[in-house]
């Protein structure tokens, strides 16, 4: 067989479309529940890191280093192999989902933290000789000026957690990089996974390319 036919199957990578379009369908969401959880999770971490009690403080630290110390595969097969053996069992979804959200909101932890770190502390006592209360200061003259400054990372954090999703294969789950490889092995090609990587560039480059754009965007706002 020539390297055509081998790796570049077009009869095969039409066959095996459809399936594809599942498992991204699938990816684009357990992407999209990972963000949608993980980032306001973030933000409340780095709140309670910041200014919560300082049991909670040394917690949030813990949670931090840890997600952030882990593979994320290896996140996920502790909660979808490992949870069983003490009673709690949870389906593929469940188990991707809050494998990618406790990542997601690890690093977005420390994002938020330091874009919190970087207002000046006199935003807080001007705002307390307004006699404006902590948690005002924070929702109104904080909060709005930091998430400013996290964009650009959080953006970034986004495109990694996106291409982090292939790594649900490994519970089965049936995202793009799962559905190809069913589809190679029923073909017996390759043509199937060349196909999917050329999905992920088409739905991740334009991502990329937008983080590049928002970083000049806010180095250009910063002067």
């Amino acid at each position: 067989m020539t390297l055509l036919d081998t790796f570049f199957n077009a009869e095969v990578m039409w066959s095996a479309f459809p399936a594809l379009m599942r498992g991204l369908r699938n990816t684009l969401l357990l992407g999209l529940m990972a963000i949608g959880i993980g980032i306001p999770l973030g933000l409340l971490i780095s709140l309670v890191r910041l200014y919560g009690p300082r049991p909670l403080r040394w917690l949030t630290i813990a949670y931090i280093d840890i997600f952030r110390a882990m593979p994320v595969l290896v996140v996920l097969i502790l909660i979808y192999y490992a949870l069983p053996f003490v009673g709690i069992r949870l389906s593929s979804w469940a188990s991707a989902t809050l494998a990618f959200a406790f990542v997601m909101s690890a690093y977005s932890a420390e994002v938020f933290r330091s874009g919190i770190e970087s207002i000046p502390s006199g935003q807080f006592e001007a705002a307390q000789a307004l006699g404006l209360p902590f948690v005002l200061t924070l929702r109104k003259v904080i909060l709005p000026q930091a998430v400013r400054l996290v964009i650009p990372p959080t953006t970034s954090n986004c495109v990694s957690m996106f291409k982090d999703t292939s790594l649900a294969s490994a519970v089965a789950l049936p995202e793009l990089l799962k559905e190809a490889n069913d589809a190679q092995a029923l073909y017996a090609n390759p043509s199937p996974l060349i196909a999917a990587a050329v999905v992920y560039l088409a739905f991740l480059w334009p991502m990329v390319r937008l983080v590049g754009y928002v970083e000049k965007r806010a180095k250009t706002a910063a002067r």
